[in-house]
């Protein structure tokens, strides 16, 4: 039987691997974050109104069925 830290590569090379793909990111500025951040907060706050009414709609229905 092989040894299993034999077969993994070194992780000197793992960790140069991880700091070249970070060099790649491009990160956003401050009005696109702004932005993004904006929209993640109006989506979020319309699902969760949509949810409500959803969640409201199906308790009548089951108040309504039971009484």
């Amino acid at each position: 039987m092989e040894d299993s830290k034999a077969k993994k590569a070194p992780k000197k090379s793992w960790f140069d691997g991880l700091k070249s793909e970070f060099r790649k990111i491009i990160w956003p500025d401050k009005t696109d974050l702004a932005k993004q951040s904006i929209a993640v907060v109006v989506v979020s706050v319309v699902l969760g109104v949509i949810i409500t009414i959803i969640d409201f709609a199906v308790q009548y229905g089951v108040n309504f069925l039971v009484k």
